[in-house]
């Protein structure tokens, strides 16, 4: 039991170490975007019913750092500001599967062709959504961000205004300390937990699964990926949090399609805010919704593996290659510095939250 607890604890320490840095280049990365780019122009991008918006939509949500919860009071401030069903759908879907946030984590725990694949593939799918939500007569917007803004979501932000607050333009300081603010008060507390949750999965993953335990399910490829897929859809797993459980899988020999289809749909989706998108788009959208998530995700997993096998990358062993890319020095002291950050942001919204009752 000695031994078990400390080759945990040893596998959960690793895989924190690799990521950090990363992880705090990505919070940094979200916060400059948070302080100069306005949320009202945004909306202007977003209106109407034609591709371009949902083109549009799909390139802004891609480097935004929101998670499937966090993305419903934005969009629904959007949905209410003018924005059409299609770009609504495709922000929708891009912004929680990938972010700045993420993709630095899938550089450090997994390779660069993951790295790249990943917004793309989440390009793809917000297209495919948007484009096939805009099929459907429109209907009138939905709810207000107040009647969507989960508790504790991150970046309930529409018109300018985040959490009842609103900014105004302002020189680059005080832009900058805007931006800390929402790193602090909002990603630190909501994503950050749910980081440390995956580190402690993947750790479980590194010490309990056998080496390739994976790479011969029943069924290939097919399998493994739909899978992933049903584990996905219903839980709630944000972009950043899904890495290392899904770089821990590749080591054990899960097939990088199926990962992606994991890092895909399990961001986009969980049962929570499949009932929400129904009222932000309309009950008719959600299927489609769905099955746009669906197809694309196992469409962009089986031509990951035709490109792995393509370009004859050995997943696990360039994943392996990646964790070794800082100085260990380096790893130890931003992951000392993310989880003191994470439990001191933590502490300081359950002290706010306390006082407040």
């Amino acid at each position: 039991m000695t031994d078990f607890i400390a080759n945990y604890a040893m596998s959960c320490w690793d895989v924190l170490r690799e990521a950090a840095p990363w992880v705090l280049l990505g919070f940094a990365a979200a916060g400059a975007i948070h302080a100069f780019v306005p949320a009202e122009s945004l909306a202007r991008h977003l209106g109407g019913r034609g591709p371009g918006s949902v083109l549009k939509a799909a390139l802004i949500g891609i480097p935004l750092p929101l998670c499937s919860c966090g993305v419903l009071p934005v969009a629904a401030g959007l949905r209410r500001g003018g924005a059409g069903r299609g770009a609504t759908a495709s922000f929708l879907v891009s912004t929680p599967e990938t972010g700045v946030d993420s993709i630095a984590v899938t550089w450090a725990l997994m390779d660069p062709l993951m790295t790249l694949l990943r917004p793309v593939a989440a390009f793809v799918t917000a297209l495919a959504a948007g484009l096939a939500a805009n099929l459907l007569p429109e209907e009138s917007a939905g709810p207000t961000v107040g009647q969507l803004a989960p508790a504790g979501a991150a970046g309930g932000c529409a018109g300018g205004c985040c959490n009842g607050q609103c900014a105004a333009p302002g020189p680059a300081p005080s832009r900058l300390a805007a931006g800390w603010a929402f790193v602090r008060d909002d990603l630190l507390p909501d994503i950050g937990p749910w980081l440390l949750l995956g580190v402690l999965v993947a750790g479980l993953i590194a010490v309990l699964v056998p080496e390739s335990a994976l790479a011969a399910l029943p069924g290939g490829e097919w399998a493994s990926m739909l899978g992933m897929l049903v584990v996905a859809v219903p839980l709630y797993i944000c972009a950043t949090s899904s890495t290392p459980v899904a770089a821990a899988l590749v080591l054990k020999g899960l097939s990088p399609g199926a990962a992606l289809v994991l890092l895909l749909a399990g961001p986009a989706t969980n049962a929570a805010t499949i009932a929400v998108v129904g009222r932000i788009l309309g009950r008719a959208a959600v299927p489609v919704y769905l099955g746009a998530i669906v197809a694309c995700s196992l469409a962009m997993g089986w031509a990951a593996n035709r490109l792995y096998e393509y370009a004859g990358i050995d997943p696990a062993a360039s994943i392996q290659e990646a964790a070794a890319a800082l100085p260990p020095a380096l790893e130890s002291a931003a992951a000392a510095l993310l989880v003191g950050l994470v439990a001191w942001s933590w502490l300081a919204r359950r002290g706010a939250r306390h006082h407040a009752k």
